[in-house]
């Protein structure tokens, strides 16, 4: 047996806390099995406490790089190229710190391989999948590990409980991952088109017609410098369950940018009633929640990898930091088409050309709201040429 108070792994702890130390690490190299070195390190980083877990995903370190790219028969470079994408570190070739779980992957990388996916495209997906799965990753870590803690637990405890925990929830949790992938490949599968000029090049477009919003919680930044970092979290988390009930087909949520919800689709009038309907869901949360404000712009942009770029992504940014709290400002592509398609289901404030940045004109602004039954009533005393009643007290959003 080690002598782990002559390696180090029991200096600077107090009597209870020696004691519990000790248990633990003979529990982690007496009864499974890992070794003086992992100890070593795992105790260095203090994640001591995740070392049971840890074997219960993929099982204890088998192979080095070397030995993993033989048995797959693949170069070590595209297997430290996918690893790489999915934003997880590459070892060093010799040292033993892959597992049954890597060699499935690498298999698995090797036959979408085979089968002709190009090494760029196969990068891309597992760059995108790489980082929604990290995500995934650290908020389930989060929730274990709320589990298992308990007021005055040890580290010998807590390390066992919390393995405890993730033997329960891992059956559940492996099938779920996949079916959800499933779920969301059938959606984007009945909402996706493809146009009779792709049909005929036979490749896909380099851009596509798009309306694209942003809405940000005002003050988010001051914000910051007064709440503690775990009402900030709360208040960050909450908007993204507003956005995640609000925003349905065919607006797609994109992402969610700390302080920020962006939402895309072909269809203006669907983004901006979405904008809205935010807006007005987080004026109803009260006086402790932020407003929010929201910009909107249409145009043609590319698409990739569920992410959009182009002139509308940049424009709606810029016109949503010169909105107002509470409001929804558009540019006057959205509004005109809203006009012509969507009738008098929406009401509409000249708020004036605003100076944005990185284009070289003001660019025209609209305060958009949804249109009740007096608005209704004085677009038609204007289409009968009747003079218009005092305007309403409703000052357009000026720059900040």
């Amino acid at each position: 047996m080690p002598d782990f108070e002559a390696e180090g792994l029991l200096e600077g702890l107090d009597p209870k806390a020696r004691k519990a130390r000790l248990a633990l690490l003979r529990e982690l190299h007496d009864n499974r099995g890992i070794p003086l070195e992992d100890l070593r390190r795992a105790a260095a980083e203090d994640r001591l406490v995740f070392l049971p877990s840890e074997s219960l995903v993929g099982g204890p370190p088998k192979y080095t790089g070397r030995e993993l790219a033989e048995q797959v028969g693949v170069d070590s470079d595209f297997l430290a190229a996918m690893r790489r994408a999915h934003g997880l570190p590459v070892p060093d070739p010799e040292e033993r710190a892959y597992t049954d779980l890597d060699l499935e992957g690498a298999q698995r990388a090797r036959q979408f391989r085979d089968a002709g996916l190009p090494m760029e495209d196969m990068i891309a997906i597992a760059r995108i999948l790489g980082r929604g799965f990290s995500q995934a990753a650290e908020a389930m870590r989060a929730l274990v590990l709320k589990l298992a803690l308990e007021p005055g637990a040890s580290e010998h405890d807590l390390a066992l409980r919390y393995a405890d925990i993730v033997a329960q929830l891992m059956p559940l949790t492996e099938p779920m991952l996949p079916q959800m992938l499933s779920l969301h490949l059938r959606h984007i599968a009945r909402t996706e088109t493809i146009s009779a000029a792709e049909r005929e090049s036979g490749r896909l477009p380099g851009a596509r017609e798009v309306t694209v919003a942003f809405a940000d919680l005002v003050g988010f930044t001051r914000m910051g410098e007064e709440l503690p970092a775990d009402e900030l979290g709360r208040v960050a988390g909450r908007l993204d369950e507003l956005a995640s009930d609000i925003v349905g087909s065919p607006v797609r949520l994109i992402k969610m940018i700390g302080d920020a919800a962006m939402l895309a689709s072909a269809d203006p009038e669907a983004v901006l009633d979405s904008a809205l309907a935010l807006v007005e869901a987080a004026d109803a949360e009260g006086e402790d929640f932020p407003q929010l404000r929201a910009g909107v712009a249409s145009g043609t942009a590319l698409n990739r990898a569920g992410d959009w770029y182009g002139q509308p992504v940049n424009v709606a940014s810029r016109v949503t930091g010169v909105a107002w709290p509470g409001s929804v400002l558009t540019t006057r592509e959205v509004r005109d088409q809203l006009r012509d398609s969507a009738g008098q289901r929406f009401a509409w404030s000249d708020a004036g050309a605003k100076r944005l940045k990185g284009l070289r004109e003001p660019v025209p602004l609209y305060r958009a709201r949804w249109a009740s039954a007096e608005d209704a009533s004085e677009e038609e005393d204007a289409s009968e040429g009747k003079p218009p009643p005092a305007p309403p007290d409703v000052n357009p959003p000026p720059a900040p």
